[in-house]
């Protein structure tokens, strides 16, 4: 009732006010089962337009700090992602993926639409970046087809580290599903694992028009923290010896 509500009378209405978000290929998007949806990251509002333009109700895996943040914005936050169908996921270690993983697996069994990011994370520049493995093993493991989308313009509406959503129309697009059934009984292959995923990267390349790195966005922005603390860093002062 909750999501009806946002999504339909209180958060729906304004967001496609604000955005004009127009969807392409709906119809590749099944009318029930489960299914993965994997999409490129640009902005934390895909995870508020590919909802809002969708017929079915869709899961999204969103890291846990969403959820764990204090106080009433805090509380306002879990509330509101929980509501929408986020789902809290722990990716600070092995165990931690294989329960994201585990959680995921269960949706799908329960034949619900499950949204991920192969990336891991958003895009720090707008290039599309190498996928991580965990949409492969849920996609053998569910035995369900992945759904490639494409997300256009969200990084204008919400630019990394911007206070507030700027107006710009949002475009989306579904490409078709890919099957992966003749892996099927294979999931614990690395091989193929990463043969699917670097697949799934290609038709989400194809689809957006991105220029392609294979290398971790994760990576980047740690590369891009660690080389901004260092030119923040005063530089160490001269020794003040005497020449004998």
């Amino acid at each position: 009732m909750v999501w009806w509500l946002l999504k339909y009378v209180l958060l729906g209405p304004l967001l496609r006010l604000w955005c004009r978000p127009s969807v392409e290929g709906e119809e590749n998007i099944p009318e029930r089962g489960g299914a993965l949806v994997a999409s490129n990251h640009l902005s934390m509002v895909d995870s508020f337009y590919l909802p809002l333009v969708l017929r079915r109700r869709i899961a999204f895996m969103a890291k846990r700090e969403y959820f764990t943040q204090k106080g009433f914005i805090g509380w306002c936050k879990k509330q509101f992602f929980t509501a929408v169908g986020q789902v809290p996921i722990d990716r600070s270690s092995g165990l931690a993926a294989r329960a994201a993983l585990d959680t995921g697996n269960r949706l799908l069994g329960e034949g619900r639409l499950v949204g991920i990011y192969p990336e891991g994370t958003r895009s720090p520049d707008g290039r599309l970046y190498k996928g991580k493995t965990g949409v492969a093993r849920m996609a053998l493991e569910s035995e369900v087809p992945v759904i490639p989308v494409a997300m256009f313009g969200t990084e204008r509406v919400h630019p990394a580290g911007a206070r507030m959503w700027r107006p710009y129309k949002v475009r989306i697009k579904i490409g078709e599903p890919i099957d992966f059934s003749r892996y099927y009984g294979m999931a614990n292959d690395r091989f193929i694992q990463r043969s699917i995923t670097d697949e799934i990267m290609y038709a989400l390349m194809e689809l957006t028009g991105q220029e392609y790195r294979d290398v971790y966005a994760a990576k980047v922005k740690e590369d891009l923290e660690t080389a901004k603390k260092s030119a923040a860093r005063p530089p160490a002062p001269l020794s003040s010896g005497k020449a004998s």
